[in-house]
C-alpha cells in the first residue's frame, strides 16, 4: 500500500470554506486530566523532599540510578570532552550557528535592552533600569528527541542578556547522553547541567533542592508533562510559553519550484502528527504541482509515516482569490513560521501582522531559521503570535522604573498626587506628598 500525504484542498471562493477552514485550524490544547494529576503529585513530592524525590522519579521514568543528585551533574570537563569528540563538521556547524545566534541577540540587546533616563522641566530624573535575571533554567529534550539547536536558542540569549547562571536540565533515559547536545551546551556557555528531565526537573528548577538552586525563569520545550509542570509553577518562577504543535504557513505566488514548497511543508509535518502545514496560493495549477511533488518526495522521507498523518489530519492546500486575501487568512492563523515564497516578498510583508517568524523569499527556508540564520527559533504557536513574541534577550531581563524627583518637582507633582489620593480615600498617600510641600 502506497503511503500518501493528503492535506485537505480548499478554495476560499467556496460557500463551505469558512466552516472547513475553522475546522482545520482547531486544535484542542486541554491537558489530559491524568497528566495533570501525575504532575501535581511530582511537584508536591519534589517541593517537600527535594533531591530524594528527583532521584526517585529519575530512576522510575528514565531508568537512571544515581547515589545523589550531584552525581547527575555534567561537569564542564565532560561538556568540553563531548565537544572535542564529535566530528569536525559538527563542531564547525555548532560554532558557526552559535556565532550567528549570538550576533543577532547582541544586536537585539543594543536595540531594546539598554537602560535609559531623561530629565523633565522640573529637573526630575525619570527612566528605566534594565537588569538581567540572576539564574535561569533551560529545559532540553533528551533521548530520541535531542535538539542541540534548542540549547543554542535558549542559552545564548540568556548569556547575551547577562544572566548570572544558566542551568540546563536534560533527560538521559538509561544514561544515554547525546554528545551533540552536550557539545552545544559547552559552545553556548551553559554554567551547570544535570541529567534529569520531566516534571521533576521543572519542579527542581522552580522550587530548588539541596543540590539545585531555584531559578528565576524556566525556558525550553518538552513533552506534555513538562508543559503541564511549567504551567503549574508559573508565578513561582517565570516561563517562556506553553508551546503547542509546530506550524508552518507558506504564502506562494507560484514562482518557487513546487518541490521546495513541498519539502518546506514536510519540514514541520515531520515533527509530530499534530504539527500543521498550510499552503495559501491563488494559482490552482501550482497547488496541484505541490501535491504531486509531495507524492513524489514522501517515499524518500525517513519520517514518512509522521509526515503523512500530520498533513492528512491537519494540513491544508488552500486556493485564494489573490495574494491579498492570502495575507488576510495568514493573519487569522497567526502561524509560528510564515514563509513568503514569491518573486517580491517585500510587497506582501507589510500586510502581515501576526507571525512568530517571517521568512522572505524562495531561498529562505524555515529550516535555516531553525538552526543557523540567527533569530531565535523558540516561537509562539497556536495563534498566540497575535500577542506573543519570539524568545529573546528581553525574556532574560527585567525592567525597573527609575524616579528621582527634585524639590521643584515635588512642589509641582505633590498637589496632583494628593488630589488623586484623597479621591481614592488614601489619606496617607496624600499626606506623604503634601509633607514635601511644607519645606
Amino acid at each position: 500500500m502506497t503511503l500518501l500525504a493528503r492535506p485537505i484542498h480548499l478554495t476560499s471562493a467556496s460557500e463551505q470554506f469558512e466552516a472547513d477552514f475553522q475546522a482545520r485550524l482547531h486544535w484542542a490544547a486541554e491537558t489530559d486530566a491524568g497528566i495533570e494529576a501525575r504532575v501535581d503529585e511530582i511537584l508536591v513530592a519534589v517541593r517537600a523532599r527535594g533531591d530524594a524525590a528527583v532521584l526517585e522519579y529519575t530512576a522510575r521514568f528514565d531508568g537512571l540510578q544515581a547515589p545523589s543528585l550531584g552525581a547527575l551533574e555534567l561537569s564542564q570537563t565532560e561538556l568540553k570532552r563531548a565537544f572535542e569528540s564529535i566530528p569536525a563538521a559538527q563542531r564547525s556547524a555548532l560554532e558557526s550557528a552559535a556565532q550567528r545566534v549570538r550576533s543577532y541577540h547582541e544586536a537585539q540587546k543594543k536595540a531594546c535592552g539598554q537602560s535609559w533616563s531623561y530629565q523633565d522641566e522640573y529637573g526630575n530624573t525619570l527612566g528605566q533600569k534594565v537588569t538581567p535575571l540572576d539564574r535561569v533554567g533551560i529545559y532540553v529534550p533528551g533521548g530520541k528527541a535531542a535538539y542541540p539547536s534548542s540549547v543554542l536558542m535558549n542559552a545564548i540569549p540568556a548569556q547575551v542578556a547577562g544572566v548570572g547562571e544558566i542551568v540546563m536540565v536534560v533527560p538521559t533515559p538509561r544514561g544515554e547522553k547525546n554528545l551533540l547536545v552536550l557539545a552545544a551546551a559547552y559552545v553556548a556557555g551553559v554554567g551547570r547541567a544535570y541529567t534529569i528531565g520531566g516534571a521533576q526537573a521543572v519542579a527542581a528548577l522552580a522550587y530548588g533542592t539541596a543540590t539545585i538552586a531555584a531559578v528565576d525563569k524556566i525556558t525550553g520545550p518538552g513533552n506534555a508533562y513538562v508543559a503541564a509542570a511549567k504551567r503549574r509553577v508559573f508565578g513561582q518562577v517565570g516561563i517562556d510559553m506553553i508551546a503547542g504543535p509546530s506550524e508552518i504557513l507558506v504564502l506562494a505566488d507560484g514562482s518557487t519550484p513546487p518541490e521546495w514548497v513541498a519539502m518546506d511543508l514536510f519540514s514541520q509535518a515531520e515533527h509530530d502528527e499534530l504539527a500543521q502545514s498550510i499552503l495559501l496560493c491563488p494559482d490552482a495549477g501550482y497547488i496541484v504541482q505541490v501535491q504531486q511533488a509531495m507524492d513524489a518526495l514522501l517515499p524518500s522521507m525517513p519520517r514518512a509515516d509522521i509526515i503523512a498523518k500530520s498533513l492528512t489530519d491537519r494540513g491544508a492546500l488552500i486556493q485564494t482569490r489573490n495574494m491579498e486575501e492570502a495575507c488576510n487568512l495568514s493573519n487569522r492563523v497567526a502561524p509560528e513560521h510564515l514563509e513568503i515564497s514569491s518573486h517580491n516578498p517585500q510587497q506582501w510583508e507589510p500586510l502581515l501582522r501576526h507571525a512568530g517568524a517571517i521568512f522572505l523569499g524562495a531561498y529562505t527556508s524555515e529550516s535555516l531559521g531553525d538552526y543557523c540564520a540567527g533569530p531565535n527559533h523558540v516561537l509562539p504557536t497556536s495563534g498566540t503570535a497575535r500577542f506573543s513574541s519570539p524568545l529573546g534577550v528581553y525574556d532574560y531581563q527585567k525592567r525597573s522604573s527609575l524616579i528621582e524627583v527634585s524639590e521643584a518637582g515635588a512642589h509641582a507633582l505633590g498637589p496632583i498626587a494628593a488630589t488623586l489620593a484623597y479621591g481614592e480615600g488614601l489619606q496617607a498617600h496624600a499626606r506623604a506628598a503634601e509633607m514635601r510641600l511644607l519645606k
